[in-house]
Parts: C-alpha cells; sequence; structure tokens
C-alpha cells in the first residue's frame, strides 16, 4: 500500500476515534490530557485507560503485524530522548493541551485557540528544522 494510502487511512482513523470520544464521552481525545487523567484518576479512568492501552497496542500490533511500517532506531541517546519528552509536557502545559488535542479535536470543533495554539505548534516545528538543517548545519 502506499505512503499516501496510508496516511490518509491513519489520518481518517485518528479524525473517528476523536469523534467517537466527544460523542460518547463528551470530552476532547487529547493524548496527553487523556494519559494525564489515567495516571491521577487510577481506576476510576476506564475509558482513558482503554484509549491509551489501545494507542500503545495498537503501536504493539503494528511492529508485529508489519514491521517495516515503524522505525527501529532513534538517532539519539536516552538523555536526549528523556529531554525532549520533558520538553513536550512543559509544552502541552504552556499551550494548554497537546498537538493532538488542538490540531485535531480543537479543529474539528472549530475552536479559535486550538487554531492558533496548531498555527503555532507548526511555526515552531517548520522555525526548528530550518535551524536544526540550514544553521546548525543537522539532518533532523
Amino acid at each position: 500500500m502506499s505512503e499516501i494510502v496510508l496516511a490518509t487511512l491513519g489520518g481518517m482513523l485518528i479524525g473517528l476515534a476523536s469523534l467517537l470520544v466527544l460523542g460518547a464521552q463528551g470530552r476532547v481525545a487529547g493524548v496527553s490530557g487523556l494519559l494525564a487523567s489515567v495516571l491521577t484518576h487510577g481506576r476510576r479512568a476506564g475509558w482513558r485507560i482503554a484509549f491509551v492501552g489501545g494507542l500503545v497496542v495498537g503501536g504493539f500490533a503494528i511492529a508485529w503485524l508489519a514491521p517495516g511500517w515503524l522505525p527501529t532506531e532513534i538517532d539519539a541517546s536516552w538523555s536526549v530522548v528523556a529531554l525532549g519528552g520533558v520538553l513536550v509536557g512543559f509544552g502541552t502545559q504552556l499551550g494548554g493541551g497537546c498537538t493532538s488535542g488542538h490540531g485535531v479535536c480543537g479543529i474539528g470543533r472549530l475552536d479559535a485557540r486550538s487554531v492558533v495554539a496548531t498555527v503555532l505548534f507548526m511555526a515552531a516545528g517548520a522555525g526548528t528544522v530550518y535551524v536544526v538543517r540550514h544553521l546548525l548545519g543537522g539532518a533532523a
């Protein structure tokens, strides 16, 4: 299957999942918020545990069923990966949500704050790639 078809199907599944969560639970399917709820609500987190667990199980299922679809190596040390995770968490708190919450769910609900946040996420990402590739000579 071509990359374009896979990307389109993946995007449709993400949109469908966010629509189902919004319709069934009345909640936005922002992954960082769901994970935080799992960690703070414990056993009362029912559907949140299922959603986050489905993400993890889905990743393992794809790795097992189609191992060539996912990268198997990360060209960074664990400390760099951990620092990246901390920075993502900080940005999520600062931005009032994660990219999935704002980009997929917020824009889908025509939330002006999410549109602004997504534009800023994308601009920051593009700026970072430009700096790393063209000013620092890296291969980001």
